[in-house]
């Protein structure tokens, strides 16, 4: 672990945003077909993010400096899209009055350095924010990934080791469909 380390950035330099846009798309891409919800941003979205200020990125590198993973770490949930500020702030007020509730984005790792350190160093990276700022963080995990990989206890398990730390299930959608068949499905129309 100790030749890995992590720098934590305000902007990702544009020819590097390239190369994680790639990696992004890797990983999440193939959830456009196993998650109801859209797991994936749009490389405009995705530039947005390594661009914004208020996004920290959490960036593993090489001792050469070449990066080969970022987690993505905001305490300005109106970044996030897809959840409910308010949510938060009304979840865990003392929180929100310290400006101390954060939300994680993403976790990628080049595909050369999964099974290395870089997730674990990122995540201590995370966490030593979060200590000190005795923080809540919100991230969300689709069923799939949850089911097929086991990301939230791998996550737990992760945080665990680092900090004394209480993880509960805050919220769960369910995507219902509706097929329609037999006679009736192309009548009344």
């Amino acid at each position: 672990m100790s030749e890995l380390h992590v720098t934590v950035e305000t902007s990702i330099p544009e020819p590097q945003i390239a190369l994680f846009q790639a990696v992004y798309e890797e990983a999440f891409g193939p959830l456009r077909t196993t998650a109801a919800a859209r797991q994936v941003l749009h490389p405009s979205e995705f530039r947005a993010e390594m661009v914004d200020p208020r996004i920290h990125k959490h960036v593993a590198r090489l001792p050469s400096g070449e990066p080969i993973g970022v987690t993505t770490l905001t305490r300005c949930l109106e970044t996030v899209p897809w959840i409910s500020p308010e949510y938060f702030a009304a979840r865990y007020p003392e929180h929100a009055a310290r400006n101390a509730v954060f939300y994680a984005g993403f976790t990628l790792v080049a595909p050369s350095a999964r099974h290395g350190a870089a997730f674990h160093v990122m995540i201590e990276s995370v966490v030593r924010v979060l200590v000190a700022e005795r923080a809540v963080v919100g991230w969300d995990i689709c069923s799939y990934n949850n089911t097929r990989f086991s990301f939230a206890d791998g996550i737990r398990a992760a945080l665990d080791e680092r900090a004394s730390v209480d993880v509960a299930v805050e919220d769960s959608q369910i995507y219902y469909a509706a097929r329609f068949t037999g006679n009736g499905a192309t009548e009344g129309g």
